[in-house]
């Protein structure tokens, strides 16, 4: 049984060098789809991070008059802790604000000197309110609008536009990955029909070879393994090549990525699940290979 088996896997080899050029064809479209697979892949995570880091610098900030009662601060803190649509609220006391600002501005020196002729502490207490999704912080910024919070809150008000900016990212990272997934099925439709092909092409350039196996008394898996592994060879090799590819794409790009999103270490992600993307694109790649040449091998090697 496994000398059979090694036999098959060795014709699969010849055929593959056999057939030369239709090899090499099959493979680089093949390439393509699994590159086209791995973006949309990559695309999804950066368009997720790049949502998340929009939506964590996303909040609403309550600034409290000077004469307001810590309690009243307090209470109302509460009150926004107890909404469903909050996720955390923050309290800045005037001190804690100061402090912040010093450190902040403690290389500009003209800022320090205003800071120190002052007798009294400039800076008002303030509540930071992250909601648990965006289309919640107009619901946020209305509660904190009635009547009974004016008389010793000044409210910043929430920016519709930033919220704008996250629901039109999430649209365009929608689309993004709608036209990554159609162009993965347009790709590995065109590889599924090439290799369709150049194992059509081998059976009929081989019929004289497979009429004398059946002479022999050869059987049907040692017959039709070796076109099967002939498919499996081109999305392997295609698996290998277009994950090298990747490195040296991200390996270029990555720094780029990093300025315009700075939680997004798109290198320091290859490195930690390089096993796991180059496990998708040998199964994937594999998976087109071995579907194609069984689908040939059905149709036109009747044994």
């Amino acid at each position: 049984m496994l000398t059979t088996f090694l036999r098959i896997i060795k014709y699969g080899f010849l055929g593959f060098w056999r057939n030369g050029w239709l090899s090499t064809v099959t493979t680089i479209i093949m390439l393509l789809a699994l590159l086209v697979f791995e973006g949309l892949i990559i695309t999804n995570i950066v368009a997720n991070t790049a949502i998340s880091s929009l939506e964590n610098k996303l909040d609403i900030s309550v600034y409290f008059k000077s004469e307001t009662p810590e309690d009243e601060i307090l209470r109302l803190k509460k009150l926004l802790e107890e909404l469903a649509e909050t996720k955390s609220v923050e309290y800045i006391s005037k001190n804690e604000a100061l402090a912040i600002f010093k450190e902040k501005h403690q290389d500009d020196s003209t800022i320090s000197a205003a800071l120190d002729e002052l007798k009294n502490n400039p800076l008002l207490a303030s509540l930071n309110i992250k909601a648990n999704e965006t289309k919640n912080y107009a619901v946020i910024n209305a509660y904190l609008n009635q009547d009974s919070f004016k008389n010793y809150i000044d409210l910043a008000p929430y920016s519709s536009d930033q919220g704008l900016i996250i629901e039109r990212s999430i649209k365009i990272s929608d689309t993004l990955k709608k036209l990554g997934l159609i162009s993965t099925i347009i790709f590995a439709s065109i590889a599924v029909l090439i290799t369709f092909n150049t194992i059509r092409l081998a059976i009929y350039a081989n019929r004289e070879e497979i009429s004398i196996m059946r002479l022999v008394g050869a059987s049907n898996i040692f017959t039709r393994g070796p076109y099967i592994v002939e498919g499996i060879i081109y999305g392997i090799i295609a698996g290998f090549l277009s994950f090298a590819v990747m490195v040296l794409i991200i390996y270029g790009t990555s720094r780029y990525v990093k300025t315009f999103i700075p939680e997004m270490n798109l290198w320091q992600y290859l490195l930690s699940n390089s096993i796991e993307l180059i496990g998708y694109q040998l199964l994937f790649g594999v998976g087109l290979g071995a579907f194609s040449s069984f689908i040939a091998v059905r149709k036109y090697l009747k044994i």
